[in-house]
């Protein structure tokens, strides 16, 4: 049988050197990157930490995807940014951007014709200019306020043709310019999660015991005077696996679990006798409604406790809450 026309001069040893080769090859451009972290990168940095607009990325081809993912980047780490098609520009899109903006240029050879012919436009309404190519001499790099160096000693494609250690270089240093910016903000997880709601960092960091807590009816209480066997029935109605105990002020002041049930029963108590008070666990632990959620999961591992109890500052009881709800919040 003839082979497949897309499986000619296919050898698994020669694919396996050249995805190590590869890999080799876009590391090693990445670490040399590290020399070139010099005063044109603290310019860059500050230029955008200064501008009193938006950080406008760019870029044709390749480079467009790779500005893309910057522009996404930059926006979900505190700096306002969004992609312009360099193309799209010189047919409108120009009028997206202000003289308070900086435009991040992309371009490997740093001739991109594109690039270059939105450029004057870009300097005469004056906003300013930070080229990211990988040659220094280049009309693109010569016409910015601020050049980054990405160049690379070749690309990984087997005949140096293919973007690909520059693509993984200009990607990295966006990376750096990132990071040094949202350092120099101050943008910490918090702000991180409220650009990311929808995500797990979001839930965890965002969420607060008042949002999962069950309250009202659904939190079942008895006096410390309730006998023990109307707590068990007021227990197993309310499906928290556990039964608050408060006192005339509202104020928790026991708590009775699935756990002490079946302790009771393992030293043979009789629970036909004697008031919920003689069986309770006494000063409860509680939380407060505001503290995160995260918070209650953390206290709950460190207690080995299942259920907790969630009070004001007063040690009313207001709500409580249980693994399970955490987890159906995807808290944890």
């Amino acid at each position: 049988m003839n082979p497949s026309p897309n499986t000619v001069g296919f050898s698994p040893e020669r694919a396996l050197e050249l995805g190590r080769q590869t890999l080799d090859i876009e590391a090693a451009a990445v670490s040399a990157l590290k020399e070139r972290i010099d005063g044109d990168f603290a310019r860059a940095v500050a230029l955008i930490l200064n501008s009193h607009g938006r950080l406008i990325v760019s870029g044709m081809g390749k480079s467009g995807h790779v500005a893309r993912k910057i522009a996404a980047t930059m926006a979900s780490t505190g700096t306002p940014a969004y992609f312009v098609h360099p193309a799209e520009a010189s047919h409108g899109d120009l009028g997206m951007i202000t003289r308070d903006d900086v435009l991040l240029a992309l371009s490997n050879s740093g001739e991109s014709e594109e690039l270059l012919r939105i450029v004057p436009a870009i300097k005469r309404q004056g906003a300013r200019l930070i080229s990211m190519t990988g040659a220094p001499t280049s009309t693109l790099a010569r016409e910015a306020d601020v050049h980054l160096d990405a160049g690379v000693a070749q690309e990984a494609c087997p005949h140096n043709l293919a973007p690909t250690a520059s693509t993984t270089a200009a990607l990295a240093l966006g990376d750096a310019l990132a990071v040094a910016l949202l350092d120099a903000r101050g943008f910490g997880p918090e702000d991180f999660a409220r650009s990311h709601p929808g995500g797990s960092l979001g839930r965890r960091l965002l969420t607060h015991v008042r949002d999962v807590m069950r309250q009202g009816d659904q939190v079942p209480s008895v006096t410390p005077g309730t006998c023990i066997t109307d707590a068990i029935v007021a227990m197993s109605r309310g499906g928290l696996g556990l039964v608050a105990v408060v006192d005339e002020q509202g104020q928790a002041v026991g708590i009775f679990t699935d756990g002490d049930l079946r302790r009771a029963f393992e030293k043979r108590i009789d629970l036909r006798q004697g008031t919920i008070a003689s069986v309770m666990h006494p000063r409860p632990h509680t939380i407060d409604p505001n503290r995160l959620a995260v918070e209650a999961v953390e206290m709950m591992e460190r207690l080995r406790i299942n259920a907790l109890l969630v009070a004001d500052g007063e040690a009313r009881l207001i709500g409580a809450l249980n693994m399970h709800d955490l987890f159906t919040a995807k808290v944890i």
